[in-house]
């Protein structure tokens, strides 16, 4: 599906007839080189309230949306059109057979200021600080979430010095790492990693200072020092996060404009849709991000019935990176039996639930983990190829009879469990797999929602059986979705938390395929292994995917520089304002 960008007449929408307010052009705009200007504050909302901001421990998106303003690594990703581009490192280079990289850092950049430093005053950014920071990703820590989906395995030393840091052991520091001098780093890997740059735009590599570390320790989850456009100024959990402008940030346009052109940021956290719809009306949120399902037709049909001329909102649409997906626990009693887990993919379906309970927003789940988007697919990963699960009552009533459950007869009540937020599709799929679920295998399902934090909480640390959730890629690349299954993820205790594959998935084959997709220099054949490893996961009905995502934004009309992206990856640095206009007489 391609991507489309849409503006909708305020004249065909009653709904939004009143849309827009002058909030945004208090206090003026100052117009700057090249068309654009300065001022103002851009205001989002998230359904769920974030969970932790401090690098090696974002594990979801609302954290990663607020922290991506905050701090910055040594590349970054275009929000346009999601290519990896300079960010702390001005430039890079790696050797003949992609082991050694070398990363060139910029001068004169400087973390935020904050009471950490001596006088108040941010310093300077160096080679050191990447080493302390990376070494700290390397170090075991339940605070820790971001290793295994980075430098495991892959940067030389980096896991032997995890484990020694996880058992008291001797070793002193990553092998892998090396500051040449002040402003040049250099990492050695353990084989060859074309995809290297990906990882490095990850949260888990994001700089820090060590002053910050050792002044609030655990407390950065609130309290940022980072080096980006913004930095934190005021945090009230459950309410709001307000950023504001680094007067200090390192870069400037093409125009010599410095950057960022907004004063601030804020977010706010609330959970009901309808009221999120009705901030944006009223001028008091500059996007939203998904619709409410319940009213995607009526939207959807104004836009239809709309003209050109008079827009009052703009209405982006991107197929995604993101699968949506339930997880199962493996190794737990229930769902260890592998037809058990067939007879629950095969008994649901994923057509029906994305035309009617989704009010067709989204792709049915019939395929594999790695969503079925044209930017995998022109690099040759044939989604198609993948033989997934479509519904066939027949099959999984026949896979549950042979798990010794015959027409559901002595089968548990099970308990699904959901996050409470994230607006009301996760509560209208839960009751239509329910109904799914009880129809076809004689099955009854408890749904259980919960707040996001104690979702997360309960079914990274193996206290749940059954529960709902979604990947959005980390990067543009399959792995980002396979290494959720990869079996070197999961910990040898299930109390133990695994905050990348929940569903603790095992299994030899699917790892020594992933590892050799990681290994192979190669594009297309990389490609090839990776659809391999995506069959044998889904062949073992290891999850439950139920669709694939697209991204449905609205702007407010006077909101430019803000491009969707199929990973809804947001970077506010270059986002302005223009003064807005008057609406047009008809």
């Amino acid at each position: 599906m391609r991507k489309v960008l849409y503006t909708l007449s305020a004249a065909s929408a009653l709904l939004f007839s009143s849309c827009g307010s002058d909030t945004n052009t208090e206090g003026g705009l100052t117009p700057g080189k090249g068309g654009i200007y300065y001022g103002d504050v851009f205001k989002m909302n998230e359904v769920e309230d974030f969970r932790n901001l401090y690098p090696l421990n974002i594990t979801e998106v609302a954290s990663h949306r607020i922290a991506n303003q905050v701090y910055e690594g040594l590349l970054k990703l275009n929000q346009a059109d999601l290519k990896v581009i300079p960010a702390l490192a001005e430039k890079w280079e790696k050797n003949d057979d992609a082991t050694v990289w070398t990363f060139y850092l910029r001068k004169g950049v400087v973390f935020h200021d904050d009471s950490c430093f001596s006088g108040g005053k941010g310093r300077e950014v160096t080679a050191e600080d990447f080493k302390w920071c990376f070494t700290q990703l390397c170090t075991y820590s339940p605070n820790n979430s971001q290793f295994d989906l980075t430098f495991k395995d892959r940067v030389k030393g980096a896991s032997e010095y995890y484990n020694s840091t996880q058992n008291k052991g001797s070793l002193t520091g990553v092998e892998g790492l090396k500051v040449v001098d002040p402003y040049t780093l250099q990492i050695t890997l353990n084989f060859p990693f074309a995809g290297f740059e990906n990882i490095l735009t990850m949260p888990g590599c994001w700089v820090y200072p060590k002053e910050a570390w050792e002044k609030y320790g655990e407390e950065m989850r609130v309290k940022c020092v980072g080096t980006g456009a913004f930095s934190v100024s005021k945090v009230k959990e459950g309410d709001y996060v307000i950023l504001e402008k680094n007067q200090n940030y390192w870069q400037s346009d093409e125009y010599g404009n410095k950057l960022p052109y907004l004063d601030g940021i804020k977010f706010t956290f609330v959970k009901e849709k309808k009221q999120e719809l009705l901030d944006f009306r009223q001028g008091k949120l500059d996007l939203v991000y998904r619709l409410p399902t319940e009213m995607i037709d009526e939207i959807l049909a104004d836009f239809n019935e709309a003209k050109e001329g008079n827009r009052a909102f703009q209405l982006q649409i991107e197929p995604a990176m993101s699968t949506f997906y339930y997880g199962f626990l493996n190794p737990s009693d229930i769902f260890k039996n592998k037809n058990v887990r067939l007879a629950f993919n095969y008994a649901i379906d994923r057509e029906k639930i994305v035309n009617y309970t989704l009010k067709g927003e989204g792709i049915p789940g019939i395929y594999g983990m790695v969503p079925p988007t044209q930017a995998f697919e022109s690099k040759g990963y044939d989604f198609k190829k993948i033989q997934g699960f479509r519904f066939d009552k027949e099959l999984a009533q026949k896979y549950l009879a042979d798990a010794g459950y015959p027409n559901g007869k002595g089968f548990p009540v099970i308990t699904l469990q959901i996050n409470s937020g994230g607006g009301d599709r996760n509560v209208l799929t839960a009751e239509a797999i329910r109904s799914m679920l009880k129809e076809n295998l004689n099955i009854d399902v408890k749904i259980d929602p919960m707040p996001f934090s104690q979702h997360l909480d309960k079914l990274e640390t193996g206290k749940s059986l059954f529960w709902r959730t979604s990947w959005i890629a980390d990067y543009p690349d399959p792995e980002t979705f396979l290494t959720l299954l990869y079996g070197g993820h999961v910990p040898k205790n299930l109390n133990d938390r695994s905050a990348t594959n929940s569903v603790r998935y095992q299994n030899p084959v699917y790892d020594s395929v992933f590892m050799a997709a990681m290994k192979e220099p190669d594009e297309t054949k990389r490609f090839e292994l990776y659809m391999k490893a995506d069959q044998i996961a889904i062949s073992d009905a290891a999850f439950m995917p139920i669709f694939y995502d697209e991204n449905y934004r609205m702007l407010q009309n006077n909101v430019k520089n803000f491009p969707a992206n199929a990973m809804e990856y947001r970077d506010l640095s270059r986002v302005y304002f223009v003064p807005k206009e008057e609406p047009k007489k008809k």
